[in-house]
């Protein structure tokens, strides 16, 4: 049995997220990134004034992607310290400017400067994917937009609505979701050069006492880093609320994911709407004739997962004392990566749902059909008024003619035949010409098709537009399993 089969894998990595945000996460650039982090910090050093050589810098940067990371491994197992193993391994490999790898520095100063770059870029990964799925969308509801189906509430059948003015309020949470990532894009900072508990002291040291050079330090560092201020104080670490905020944004989208994924679900078992399905696919072992929703089941379980993800990051910030503990390690390392890596993988599957979505308009009709009777009692009740009957009378008539059908369906299996019934009944007879038209299922969704085209114009554009580089270059989404 081949040894790479004999270790545990992560799902995540092997089935579901993107080459690119496994990339983000990988040790390649992290590491990579802890060595760009020592590199810009001694040419801001060296600006400013310390005695860091252009030499030095040139040769930290020659080697920044080279990383040996058996040798990396080596070293931790012998200190027992990620950071300083690996600062070990680039003074070998840099022996000119090994004096001044990480000069002034804590391990925080890679470590949790990295952790925001990786959430940054991981953010701007994921809002376009929020939009393409959106853009996709809204093209579904603009083409359903004025086609009737039943509403439901407490999963019972209610006042028709449409399928495109449903998709609207599927679209409407993740343009929620978008603004939610997008602000915690716009409000994320970089910790940058704070010192062992946030207060400077070693930077201080490092250029006698010159307040104003510290200050210079960190904020050239982290414009370096392509951030637009610092957080103005931390601790060892920068607050893990900013994990907290960024997991809520990820786990809402999650509840998002699985409420429109259930929904499609429900829709799949009543035949309505399928989600794509491939010639070669097989729905099930032991009956080949299923058609199983298997992507939005996928979905619903990526969500699930991602919405419990939010409780280690609250509980991790909330039991940080201090200055910080390190109990905040080992839960990040699984909680921040898992949180964006099932995000993608989701929301990768959810486009691939939307690109081929599937709708059944006879099977919606059908339904309708069994329903509708039931739900123009009062349409009829009021055109009977109208031609000079009693409401009362006519109620009474109403009545007993829905009892009646309702036995049919409900005890024998039978299709609704109220209509029938009022077509057979004498009583009727000023109002017969008029059913078609009170039975015609468009007069029953009011302004939906128009909310349809409200809701994208006022709503949906504008977040759209944010994002037409990204949508221009959409690709139909393939899952591999």
């Amino acid at each position: 049995m081949s040894a790479s089969y004999e270790g545990y894998k992560s799902p995540l990595s092997t089935r579901y997220a993107s080459k690119e945000m496994q990339f983000l996460f990988s040790d390649q650039n992290k590491f990579s990134t802890w060595r760009q982090l020592w590199v810009w910090l001694a040419k801001a050093e060296h600006s400013l004034g310390l005695d860091i050589t252009e030499e030095q810098i040139a040769q930290m940067e020659q080697h920044m992607k080279d990383i040996d990371f058996e040798a990396a491994a080596a070293e931790e197992r012998l200190t027992r310290h990620d950071v300083m193993a690996h600062v070990h391994v680039f003074a070998k490999q840099c022996p000119v400017a090994a004096p001044v790898i990480h000069l002034g520095a804590t391990s925080c100063y890679v470590g949790d400067n990295t952790d925001l770059i990786v959430l940054r870029d991981a953010l701007k990964l994921l809002l376009p994917r929020v939009a393409t799925v959106v853009g996709r969308l809204q093209q579904f509801a603009e083409t359903y937009k004025a086609l009737p189906t039943l509403g439901f509430t407490h999963l019972q059948p209610a006042q028709l609505t449409t399928v495109g003015k449903r998709a609207c309020l599927w679209i409407q949470d993740l343009l929620m979701d978008e603004r939610a990532l997008r602000r915690c894009l716009e409000d994320l900072r970089f910790r940058g050069v704070k010192g062992t508990t946030g207060t400077q002291a070693s930077f201080l040291e490092l250029f006698n006492g010159d307040s104003q050079k510290v200050k210079q330090l960190d904020k050239l560092v982290t414009q370096l880093a392509g951030f637009s201020k610092p957080y103005a104080v931390t601790g060892q670490t920068y607050s893990r609320k900013v994990d907290v905020e960024v997991m809520a944004a990820l786990a809402s989208l999650g509840t998002t994911i699985h409420k429109m994924c259930s929904d499609l679900r429900i829709l799949a078992s009543r035949k309505e709407l399928e989600e794509p399905f491939e010639s070669t696919q097989i729905g099930s072992s032991a009956m080949p004739y299923k058609r199983n929703p298997m992507r939005s089941e996928r979905c619903c379980a990526l969500a699930r997962h991602l919405i419990t993800l939010f409780s280690n990051a609250a509980n991790t910030h909330a039991t940080q004392w201090l200055e910080r503990t390190l109990d905040d390690s080992a839960n990040r390392r699984l909680t921040l990566s898992e949180g964006f890596l099932a995000a993608d993988a989701a929301l990768l599957t959810l486009l691939n749902i939307s690109q081929g979505l599937v709708v059944y308009p006879k099977v919606i009709e059908r339904h309708i059909a069994q329903e509708l009777p039931f739900m123009s009692t009062e349409n009829i009740i009021m055109a009977m008024v109208k031609a000079g009957g009693d409401r009362q009378v006519c109620h009474e008539k109403i009545r007993v003619l829905s009892q009646e059908a309702g036995a049919q369906v409900k005890q024998y299996g039978k299709d609704n035949d109220l209509i029938s019934r009022v077509r057979n009944d004498a009583y009727f007879a000023p109002i017969l010409d008029q059913l078609d038209h009170i039975l015609d299922a468009r007069t029953f969704t009011g302004r939906a098709s128009e909310q349809v085209d409200e809701f994208i114009a006022e709503e949906v554009q504008p977040v759209l537009a944010r994002y037409s580089d990204a949508l221009k270059s959409v690709q139909d989404v393939q899952l591999n399993i």
